[in-house]
Parts: C-alpha cells; structure tokens; sequence
C-alpha cells in the first residue's frame, strides 16, 4: 500500500509499542556495542536506517563478520552471517523477556554466543531484559509508521549534514536515547559534562561532550507527549535560549533546555523538507554565533 512519505505519529496511539520496541533496540544495540570497537562519541554502537527498517551494519566476531536488522516491512529481525548463515525472528507482540531469548539463542544456533550487560539504559526504573514480561506491545502499523518518520528525518539530516566540513557525527539512532541524531563540532574543547543521565555512567556522558557541540535530532516525544525535533548546544551560550529561530512553530522548552519543534509542524507544512531544515540551519546559526564558532572556516564551500 502506498503510504505517505510524512505519515501521523500520534505517541499516544502506540506508546506501549513505543516503549517495548526501544527495549528491543537495546538488546541488538547492546549486541553491536560489546561486538564493536570504540569509537569517540559512542559512535560505534548506534543503529542506521535502511530501506526495511534499522540495521547495525557490519559486526565483528572473530574473523566472521554478521549484522543484525530489523524490517518493519515485513516485521522480522533478521541474523545474517557472512558465510551465508541466518536467523530470523518475528517482530509481533511478545515480551522483551522472551524476544531477549529469541535473539541469544539465534546466535548461539549461529556459533556465535554473545553475553551483554542486560540491564536498560537511559530508561526510568530499568528492567533486566530476560526478567521483563512487563512490556510486550508490538502494532506493526505503528512500528512502520515511526519508521517512515525516521527515514524521511535520515535523509533530510544527511543534506543538512552535508553543508558542514568540520568535524560532524554520521546520521545515526542511538538506541539508549531512542532518538535520530546528527552533531556538529566547532573543534574546541568543552567544560566537564556533570553527568546524571539516568542508567548511563558518567564516563560515556563527560566523553560524548567533550567537545564543544550543537545536535540536533528527532525522538517519539517520551516525555514530552507528542514527536518532536529537538536542538540543543553543549555549552549552551549565554543568549541561545531568546535567539529567534525558524519555523513559527519552533520554540525553546525551558524544562529539557533546548529548542523543539513538533512533528506535525513538518508533516504539515506546505514543504516539509524546508521546514524542517530552516528548523536545523536556524538553531545551528544560533548556536555558532553565540559562542563565536568559526563558521565560514567550517562550511562547504561548494554550499550555496
């Protein structure tokens, strides 16, 4: 069926799958982060998106190589080896207990047993995966749906990105945060970051800021209420919160400290692809400015 290329995401409509599919992106995400070397940032442990759904890519085991994707086409995770191996498991509503089971023994019938930290991060009062029955939501429209959104948000990130020639992040969907992200570096250093992410040590949060930052992202709104495009600085400079920003619909939340501009201001807006990266440029420019980034030395010059 065809769909729209901008569809509804309505939290309140599929927030128990919200909640149960974020749990099942840690299990495979925890899978590529213990598998994976370090890379600054954290950036070896993120998802990508894919013209099914949301993959690792590559991963080393030994001198095997597998990857791990989930299809919200057709609603399966598939286990792919490198000598033509595979497993698949059927996304449907189950327990994260019983699809963290799934997944272990996939790779254990593949050879490759793999032991993770199963404890949640990044969520309030964490459940070890193999003892949560609690969460076993699975609506595959919904699923889709969330997909589509990232899909779009990936590839107007990646134009955005691409007007940057300094130091920025991959596009990428950080399992822990739940969310779509793509981060420019003005090259300097930053304060300590004090930490307090919940269920995430302090080192990885005071490494992921290290350096100066201004990010950007689309996350299903937990918390929030409603889908939502964020932007935010590390360290916010003095002024950012009053800069004035586009689109209309743009403002700056006070309790998360950054500024957040709802999904259905791009879904329905006469262009959406320009909504949303006046949202991203705008932010960015306020950013840059306030804390006297060198833009001219940091933007492509073939941009126009």
């Amino acid at each position: 069926m065809t769909q729209p290329p901008w569809p509804a995401l309505n939290l309140e409509d599929w927030q128990d799958t919200c909640t149960t599919l974020h749990l099942w992106t840690q299990i495979v995400g925890k899978i590529r982060l213990v598998q994976t070397p370090w890379i600054n940032h954290s950036w070896h442990v993120p998802l990508y998106l894919t013209t099914r759904g949301l993959t690792t890519s590559n991963i080393p085991y030994g001198d095997r190589v597998f990857q791990i994707d989930f299809d919200f086409q057709q609603h399966h995770l598939w286990i792919s080896t490198d000598t033509g191996q595979s497993q698949t498991i059927e996304l449907r509503p189950r327990s994260v207990a019983d699809f963290y089971q799934a997944i272990m023994g996939a790779l254990q019938a593949l050879e490759m047993p793999i032991r993770i930290n199963t404890l949640p991060n990044e969520v309030p009062d964490p459940i070890p995966f193999e003892q949560d029955t609690t969460h076993a939501s699975y609506d595959p429209d919904a699923a889709r749906r969330f997909w589509r959104v990232l899909l779009q948000s990936d590839r107007v990130f990646k134009e955005f990105r691409s007007h940057f020639c300094g130091k920025v992040s991959p596009v990428h969907f950080f399992w822990g945060s739940f969310d779509l992200a793509v981060t420019r570096f003005s090259g300097r250093t930053a304060p300590e970051h004090p930490g307090g992410v919940p269920n995430l040590p302090d080192d990885v949060a005071k490494e992921a800021y290290n350096q100066e930052v201004s990010s950007a992202g689309f996350w299903p709104g937990t918390g929030l209420g409603y889908p939502a495009y964020y932007s935010y600085a590390y360290p916010a400079p003095e002024g950012f919160q009053n800069a004035p920003v586009q689109p209309d619909a743009a403002f700056f939340h006070q309790d998360l400290g950054e500024f957040v501009l709802p999904y259905d201001a791009v879904r329905t807006a006469a262009d959406p692809d320009q909504a949303l990266l006046s949202f991203l440029q705008s932010t960015y420019d306020a950013a840059a400015d306030l804390a006297q980034w060198d833009k001219a030395a940091l933007r492509q010059i073939w941009f126009k």
